[in-house]
């Protein structure tokens, strides 16, 4: 397969960049920083510049071309609205767009559970992020798109044990970001698991068998 990253230098990205390599895909990675170029080759996938911001759709769309499914796990990352508006939101829409017209179906999107940060005082810029999140998400299920979205619980940094809590509907918990990627690793190979929502945490079960259970459960629901 071969997989075009945006995002690629992230907390998520770079393992899902490994584990995608290990596995023999091809891997495009695309980068913003010229420091961020090291990071996205030691991943294992090959670099290219990118700009969300400034790329017109066409100009995401030839960068696009000739892959098979894309990953969109960029963020603006606490930069301040105007930014988060740019990329997590119009970004986001830029990047569905170009991948329809590049026609590259298959497209994952990283977002955020819905009850993240409930349990703290309520901050401007946060309640923007949210609200730009849901937006990118209603975009991207308004497309022809073959999309999956997947909304992770808070993101932790330490090593991933490879079992997580996986459904259309879950209790609210962290996550660390390796199985966020281990995760997606698995679902962008089946392909019978799209067009669905899925909320993500920590947890008992193997990634694989998640991602198995999600196929029985929204493919059942699907028929019914």
């Amino acid at each position: 397969m071969k997989v075009f990253q945006i995002g690629a230098a992230g907390g998520v990205g770079q393992p899902l960049g490994r584990l995608l390599s290990d596995r023999g895909d091809e891997v495009t990675g695309m980068y913003r920083k010229p420091d961020q170029a090291d990071a996205v080759r030691a991943s294992g996938a090959t670099p290219v510049a990118g700009d969300l911001i400034h790329d017109s759709v066409e100009e995401l769309a030839t960068k696009l071309a000739g892959h098979d499914a894309v990953v969109f796990s960029a963020g603006a990352h606490g930069t301040g609205m105007d930014q988060t508006t740019a990329i997590d939101g119009k970004g986001l829409e830029k990047a569905a767009d170009a991948a329809a017209l590049a026609g590259v179906s298959r497209f994952v999107l990283v977002s955020v559970f819905p009850e993240a940060g409930r349990d703290r005082e309520p901050r401007e810029g946060f309640e923007h992020y949210m609200r730009v999140k849901k937006t990118a998400d209603v975009y991207l299920t308004r497309t022809d798109l073959d999309w999956l979205i997947v909304r992770p619980g808070t993101l932790l940094d330490k090593r991933g044990g490879g079992r997580v809590t996986a459904g259309v509907a879950i209790e609210y918990g962290s996550v660390c970001r390796e199985d966020v990627a281990a995760f997606i690793d698995a679902a962008l190979h089946e392909p019978r698991l799209n067009r669905v929502i899925v909320e993500l945490t920590g947890g008992e079960t193997p990634v694989a068998d998640a991602v198995a259970d999600l196929v029985a459960a929204t493919t059942g629901r699907h028929s019914s």
